[in-house]
């Protein structure tokens, strides 16, 4: 089995997330994806972010009936911050008959020297680079094992879409609907 790890804060999950992962599974011919949901990114802040169990239930609604497409509370069952280096190495313990790859976005490919282990992260798991807007990586300067899998440039994302709701903009159609409703009845990311 080959499942991919997508990562993040998921602080909303959105549906440029749920489509890219559509996207991904299909085209890098994974046998599943794990919405990897982070207690606690190191390379971010932590303020403004929602409770891990709220993060995990919006992640959860959003992939019900979505084959392939699975919420992930691995990492929250870790040691803080989440080191994707120590994550790896759990999961090759506990899932021993699964093979795992990063899904990673070029902006997060561009900055992954500043990651923790990152020689040993590439000798555990092979990478999968997707486009984001105005991080480009070039094809030629990637070691074996990391590649680029072409997907459509989805222009939304978690920090806009906190935005629109603390200004008080609709978000329809930027998040599952179930998404939605839960961060209306209990007034999410109102300031």
């Amino acid at each position: 089995m080959l499942t991919g790890i997508f990562g993040g804060s998921f602080n909303p999950i959105h549906c440029g997330h749920v489509e890219l992962a559509r996207q991904l599974l299909v085209k890098a011919r994974l046998d599943d994806i794990w919405f990897m949901v982070s207690p606690q990114n190191p390379l971010k802040q932590a303020a403004g972010l929602l409770p891990d169990a709220k993060r995990l239930e919006m992640v959860k609604v959003a992939l019900e009936g979505e084959r392939g497409l699975v919420a992930c509370d691995y990492e929250m069952h870790m040691p803080r911050p989440s080191y994707t280096l120590s994550t790896l190495s759990s999961l090759h313990r506990d899932f021993p008959d699964r093979r795992f790859c990063l899904l990673l976005g070029a902006d997060n490919w561009l900055c992954f020297d500043q990651w923790r282990g990152g020689d040993e992260i590439l000798s555990m798991a092979d990478v999968l680079i997707y486009p984001r807007r105005g991080f480009h990586v070039d094809p030629e300067s990637l070691p074996p094992g990391v590649r680029i899998v072409e997907t459509p440039l989805l222009d939304v994302s978690s920090t806009m879409i906190r935005n629109y709701i603390s200004q008080g903009k609709s978000i329809h159609g930027l998040v599952p609907e179930s998404v939605e409703r839960i961060i209306a009845a209990e007034s999410l990311y109102v300031r």
